[in-house]
């Protein structure tokens, strides 16, 4: 029986790494994958990994029906046995119901990872559309850190080095430097409330987290 599987975490947690893990292992037993994404960070028509792995994938824009462009792919003779979605977080939600679909009408499985909630702690709304239709949806195991050690769940947005929470919900920006004008990072809840990045802890003396002391 086909699925249609969830894999969701935080940034930095493994996402595109299982999408590239999985596409190879079927891959290595003769089957044939298409592979989408929206908005990578290698650019357009890329499925890329921090770990630095990258292939070549379907963009989907804004408006594309995918469920059409897989029936076309496979009327001209092309094989698909399977599809990757990354950055399924991106999708428009009637998106997600042209993945379904396929699972129901073609009987393909569709892996779609992506990320929850935006830097707002909001659902994408092609995330939320993938926790109503998904047959699974699955937490990725392995856990994104906060600054302070604990696990990381929420996304921060930093403009010129600073937390905010109002904006845009998709921004392109740079995750590996969260000083850069527009950068991501993960925080665990606490620092996330508390608008605490790991450039504004550095930057101060003293941090909300402590105490302060009453004088006699």
């Amino acid at each position: 029986m086909s699925e249609l599987v969830f894999f969701s975490g935080t940034m930095d947690c493994g996402k595109s790494t299982l999408a590239l893990q999985i596409a190879h292992n079927r891959s290595a037993r003769g089957l044939q994958g298409l592979n989408f994404t929206r908005d990578d960070r290698a650019g357009e028509g890329k499925l890329s990994s921090r770990l630095g792995l990258v292939t070549e994938a379907v963009e989907a824009v804004q408006g594309m029906d995918l469920y059409a462009y897989v029936v076309d792919r496979v009327t001209q003779g092309g094989r698909v046995d399977y599809l990757i979605v990354d950055e399924a977080q991106f999708l428009e939600p009637v998106q997600i119901d042209q993945l379904a679909r396929v699972v129901d009408d073609l009987d393909l499985d569709v892996f779609s990872f992506g990320i929850t909630t935006d830097f707002r702690t909001k659902l994408f709304p092609g995330s939320r559309r993938l926790i109503e239709m998904a047959d699974r949806v699955e937490t990725l195991q392995v856990q994104a850190m906060c600054w302070c050690g604990a696990r990381a769940t929420h996304n921060a947005r930093t403009v010129g080095g600073e937390m905010v929470v109002e904006g845009e919900q998709v921004v392109v920006g740079d995750v590996s430097s969260p000083a850069a004008e527009v950068g991501y990072e993960v925080l665990c809840r606490r620092h996330h409330r508390r608008r605490m990045t790991s450039g504004s802890v550095h930057a101060g003396a003293l941090s909300p987290d402590v105490l302060p002391v009453a004088s006699d």
